[in-house]
Parts: C-alpha cells; sequence; structure tokens
C-alpha cells in the first residue's frame, strides 16, 4: 500500500528555496496496486506555515486510501525561523506536485482528471492560494508546461483564509516575512491583500468542501465563512459544514489522532534537518532570528504534551467530503 520511499516533485537545479538546509519537496504515496485509475488526494498536513505537523498526514491518507483514492501525503516548504519568507514557494511546490502527479497519472494508477487536494490549517490557505491563483503558476520545464496546476477540488480543513482581522498571523508572518504587521508600504499592504484569499476567488476556481468549528480558538472559524461567501458570490460549487465544537488541528477528530496515533512522521524532515544544521553551525542564523529563538526558549510545540479529545460530530467530514467530490464528478459534465 505504502512505499517507504518519498518521491521529490522538483528536479535537480530547480528548488532554490534558501532555508531549506538539504530538504526537497516531496511526496509519499499510498496507493492501490490493482492497475485501476482511481481518483488522487494529495494530503497537505498544516502548521502554520512554520512545519507540517504529521498529526494531518498519514492518517488521513489512509482514510481516504481506505474510500478508494491512491493517496500522496505532500511535505511542502516551510519556514520555521521565519528567517526567509515563503512568499509562493509553497504555492509553487504544490501546483507542481499537481502537474507530477497528472504526467505519472499511470504509473501512479491515477485518473488525472480527479486529481484533488486536502489541506488543514495553514496547508488550507496553501490549497486554496492554488484553486484561486492556478492560472498565474506557469512553468519553465518543459516537461510540465503544458500540464495544468488546477485541482478537480478541494477539501479545506479549518483553512486560515484572512489575513486583515481574523488573521492567524504567524501564518502569514512565514508567507510574507517576521515584520509584515509592523510594515506600513506600499508591498506590505500588496502582500497581505494577495494572501488574503476569500478577496480572489474567481468564476474559475475549482469546487471546494470546506470544514471547520465553530469553537475554533487558533483559527476563527469566519475564515471558512469569507471563503464559502466569496464562492458562493462567483457561482463555484463549494459546500460548508460548520460543527459545534472541537479545538483547532482536529485532523480527523477520532481516537487514534487523540491518542497521538499518527503514523510516521517523515512530514518533519525539514524541521529536523534545520535543527540539525543549527546544531551542528552549518547555518548561521541573522542576529534577529537568534533573538526570536531565544525569546521562544527553543521549545519544539510538537513535542509538546499531546492534549487532545475525540469530537464525535466530527468526525462525519470524510464521509462528506467524499460524497461532496463524487458529486464534483457527476456534475463535472
Amino acid at each position: 500500500m505504502v512505499s517507504d520511499k518519498q518521491i521529490p516533485v522538483w528536479e535537480a537545479g530547480e528548488y532554490t528555496y534558501p532555508m531549506a538546509c538539504g530538504f526537497e519537496p516531496n511526496l509519499m504515496p499510498y496507493l492501490h496496486e490493482d492497475g485501476a485509475d482511481r481518483p488522487c488526494l494529495i494530503v497537505c498536513p498544516g502548521g502554520g506555515y512554520a512545519v507540517a505537523a504529521p498529526t494531518e498526514g498519514e492518517l488521513v491518507a489512509k482514510k481516504f486510501y481506505e474510500k478508494g483514492y491512491n493517496c500522496f501525503v505532500f511535505t511542502y516548504t516551510t519556514n520555521m525561523l521565519m528567517a526567509v519568507p515563503l512568499l509562493d514557494q509553497p504555492m509553487r511546490d504544490l501546483a507542481r506536485a499537481v502537474r507530477f502527479v497528472r504526467r505519472n497519472h499511470r504509473r501512479f494508477g491515477i485518473d488525472p482528471a480527479r486529481v484533488y487536494i486536502c489541506g488543514f490549517s495553514a496547508a488550507g490557505h496553501l490549497c486554496a492560494s492554488l484553486c484561486d491563483y492556478f492560472a498565474e503558476l506557469t512553468e519553465e520545464n518543459p516537461k510540465y508546461a503544458d500540464i495544468s496546476c488546477r485541482p478537480d477540488g478541494a477539501i479545506l480543513s479549518y483553512p486560515v483564509i484572512n489575513s486583515g482581522e481574523y488573521a492567524h498571523q504567524d501564518s502569514f508572518r512565514a508567507l510574507a516575512g517576521r515584520d509584515i504587521y509592523e510594515r506600513t508600504d506600499e508591498e506590505a499592504a500588496a502582500l497581505l491583500d494577495r494572501y488574503s484569499l476569500e478577496k480572489h476567488v474567481s468564476a474559475d476556481t475549482p469546487p471546494c468542501f470546506i470544514w471547520q468549528t465553530a469553537t475554533d480558538e487558533l483559527v476563527p472559524v469566519e475564515n471558512s465563512y469569507l471563503y464559502a461567501n466569496a464562492l458562493k458570490e462567483k457561482g463555484v460549487l463549494f459546500a460548508h459544514h460548520v460543527f459545534s465544537h472541537g479545538q483547532h488541528g482536529l485532523s480527523l477528530a477520532d481516537e487514534d489522532w487523540a491518542a497521538g496515533r499518527f503514523g510516521e512522521p517523515y512530514t518533519l524532515e525539514q524541521m529536523n534537518k534545520t535543527v540539525e544544521a543549527i546544531q551542528s553551525g552549518a547555518l548561521q542564523l541573522p542576529p534577529e532570528v537568534m533573538a526570536a529563538l531565544s525569546a521562544a526558549g527553543g521549545d519544539n510545540p510538537l513535542e509538546q504534551e499531546w492534549n487532545a479529545v475525540p469530537v464525535p460530530e466530527a468526525t462525519v467530514w470524510p464521509d462528506l467530503a467524499n460524497a461532496f467530490l463524487v458529486y464534483v464528478e457527476e456534475t463535472k459534465h
């Protein structure tokens, strides 16, 4: 079912993010081996654009594998140190991942007309970014130049959307710069506008399934309402489910998630490589970054005590999302 080898999406010399520390964006496959052309789901774990959390990786891919999808967990570029703004790098990573999967659809047993993406929290922002901006993400590599990066549909799980009143500001600091909310120049305003995704939905935005809880304490539920309303205004097919309660980062919201049974933590590769580079002295950080790390105490939030309870009401979201994607397929022609 699962390969033990992650598949890079960029070719030699193409990937240039300066704080990657030897990491390259990659796909971990969870594939049926029956030769059928199945729908594909690319799962993007959240983590504030600072890490790609394993809580929203393997266990989500396995859930949709059980529903008949061929799945990948995508580990994209993140910015743990907030030293070099990501800007469009994660979006470009995901665009290449979609093209890569489509180009290799026979190898992976995938229907290239049913390639869906699923993102959580900041990775919900990543997926919605591709939904909004796919048309401008052109390719220099001739292998991919004629392959569309437009997803056939998206699942946005408690997504970061708005960069203003309802912003999860740390996500936008990782994207646009540590000081983005302190700046008053036109460039900063333009970046915040670009990444406030409810402003950039078009009639060509792919169908979206959105879910969140009303009590989300980290990303206000207004984010999902803003994007759903924008989709409605543009006539884009969507579904929007708000559950009555539950903390941020619910993933599957089930017993496995609550018990910390996330699967393999391979999505932490860039974080681990960055820590190794700092400890070895290979990575010299700017003074302001070192000061921020010292102020934070060097704590890794993923190593803190896991305190979670299942939310039975929300465990239905994969069934609802699957039904939505089936409907998308049935109504596209």
